[in-house]
């Protein structure tokens, strides 16, 4: 991000950044995990079936996957998704999930660097030219954002089960951001 419009962030310390982002929910994903028990991890809460923890990291897992497989040729593909069940159903399995995908995040040298790459249109359907041109640094903001949105539900599906979260989690940093603001003007007032 920009610290003003004459001294952007390099490509480097942007890469820097995307990644420490992505790594820190990750990090708390697999704290989470690590506090609950398997039963509110893979059931959904009485009366709001689909809603499992479970599932959501799944689904947050497999777009890491694909982009991380998919960045070795520059074509990311979104819906190539391997929907394993047992990350779905095992906090183990997840748990070891989160930790090798983070190991991924950490080690890999392209990374480092932005360049274009190719991703697939979401539902593309019978498209002729499935995929759009799209950046390392860009996806990994989205990943970033997907999480978010994930983590939001994960929070949901938490509290109907009892479980106590956080209050910040699952809210958008631009959302703690103005919260933190609003609360800075009415205390000023």
């Amino acid at each position: 991000m920009p610290t003003s419009l004459s001294t952007p962030l390099n490509t480097a310390q942007r890469q820097a950044a995307l990644i420490a982002i992505n790594t820190r929910w990750l990090e708390q994903a697999y704290d989470l995990v690590a506090r609950l028990d398997d039963r509110v991890y893979a059931a959904s809460p009485a009366g709001f079936a689909p809603m499992r923890v479970g599932a959501h990291l799944r689904h947050i897992l497999e777009f890491y996957q694909c982009f991380l497989e998919g960045i070795e040729n520059f074509h990311v593909d979104y819906d190539s998704r391997r929907r394993d069940l047992a990350v779905e159903q095992s906090r183990a399995t997840a748990m070891s999930a989160v930790q090798s995908v983070l190991a991924r995040l950490r080690s890999n040298p392209e990374l480092r660097g932005d360049c274009s790459i190719w991703v697939r249109m979401e539902d593309a359907g019978t498209a002729p030219e499935p995929f759009l041109t799209s950046t390392i640094a860009r996806e990994l903001q989205a990943l970033s954002s997907h999480t978010i949105h994930h983590f939001a539900m994960i929070a949901v599906t938490l509290r109907l089960h009892g479980v106590a979260v956080s209050a910040d989690f699952g809210v958008a940093p631009s959302t703690l951001r103005y919260w933190s603001a609003q609360t800075a003007l009415a205390e000023a007032a």
